[in-house]
């Protein structure tokens, strides 16, 4: 059987960018080679695309853009080709690509940029979709779809730069303290802040706007947050529920990539109903956002057992410790074979 050429990416122009190159080199450790073929396609933190050929632990270890493993690349948008052109110094490779599994987080990868990219050069892709991708990355427009869908979302208004400051605080005060301010379209919690009390609120929200212009200030749910595997198009399966368990605060970046302090529970230490119902709650929002391949939808179950979206994450983390592949593991499939499905999910095997 003829090996597929996967065109893999990394890195990425975004605060997220040292989170993919962990993620990306796992994805790489698994990748079933004997199916398919990987092309690593690195892209630097300043959004110079390069087709990486060496030592895949110069990924893990951020060596990996260096001229010795690196020319430039670019993905010819022609529809008919699905080439991505290699810079030599004296010649232009064309090597073919088969689908594009991007392995990026955050802003000019997990939200629809990169997706419309391969789209328009007719290159099948591993995952959501420009439009699914974009919805998902905007927590606002996310929570509007997911709630027209009829499932539970927080309270919560959106704040524009230059409005004007008594109004965030007006709108703080309705919500009640303890509150979430968050970019509206971020990831890995960056620029999150739980505020405690309207001092430090103008802090908060300054520092949100850093990574949006656009911020949201977010009622905090009693209770905690669980999480949901979901893999598929149209037949979706579904992973074991997980719980995040906090000591205090919330699952900020620091938490999210060292548990300092926190700690995941796979399967959640809930009934099988309750798991059961956001299982479902899962699917409903996956399917109206227009989801496909894969994400993790991450949802809050209160104290009086109501469950709440909180957001869904196209390109969930995929290190041997990430949440989705522990989820997936849950239900026996392993790490190995959720990467071959969703690539077979792309190009229709």
């Amino acid at each position: 059987m003829k090996r597929l050429n996967i065109a893999i990416l990394f890195g990425g122009c975004s605060p997220e960018y040292s989170v993919s190159l962990q993620s990306a080199y796992s994805v790489i450790k698994q990748i079933d080679t004997y199916k398919f073929m990987p092309i690593l396609i690195g892209i630097s933190s300043k959004g110079n695309w390069y087709r990486f050929d060496g030592d895949i632990e110069k990924i893990a270890s951020d060596t990996w853009c260096n001229p010795s493993d690196c020319l430039p690349a670019v993905i010819l948008p022609d529809r008919e080709t699905h080439t991505l052109l290699v810079f030599h110094s004296d010649k232009v490779v064309k090597l073919p690509i088969d689908a594009a599994f991007p392995v990026l987080h955050g802003k000019n990868g997990e939200d629809g940029m990169v997706q419309g990219l391969f789209e328009m050069a007719g290159i099948p892709l591993v995952g959501c979709g420009t439009l699914a991708s974009a919805l998902c990355m905007d927590k606002d427009r996310a929570h509007k779809l997911a709630h027209a869908a009829g499932v539970q979302i927080p309270v919560s208004f959106i704040l524009k730069k230059n409005m004007d400051a008594g109004i965030a605080l007006e709108r703080a005060e309705s919500l009640g303290y303890p509150l979430f301010v968050k970019p509206v379209r971020a990831g890995s919690s960056y620029g999150i802040t739980k505020v405690i009390d309207r001092h430090d609120l103008p802090a908060a929200i300054k520092l949100a706007f850093e990574y949006d212009d656009e911020v949201i200030l977010e009622e905090s749910i009693t209770g905690f947050e669980v999480g949901c595997a979901v893999m598929g198009n149209e037949n979706l399966t579904v992973g074991e529920v997980d719980e995040i368990e906090l000591s205090d605060g919330f699952f900020n970046f620091t938490e999210k990539y060292t548990l300092k302090t926190s700690a995941i529970h796979v399967p959640a230490r809930i009934s099988e109903e309750k798991a059961e119902e956001i299982k479902q709650t899962a699917k409903t929002i996956y399917q109206a956002l227009g989801c496909r391949g894969f994400a993790r939808v991450d949802m809050f179950l209160n104290a009086d057992g109501r469950v709440i979206f909180n957001e869904i994450n196209t390109i969930p983390g995929f290190t041997s410790h990430s949440r989705y592949p522990n989820m997936m593991k849950a239900v026996g499939i392993s790490f190995e074979q959720v990467i071959s499905h969703v690539i077979e999910l792309a190009v229709g095997a």
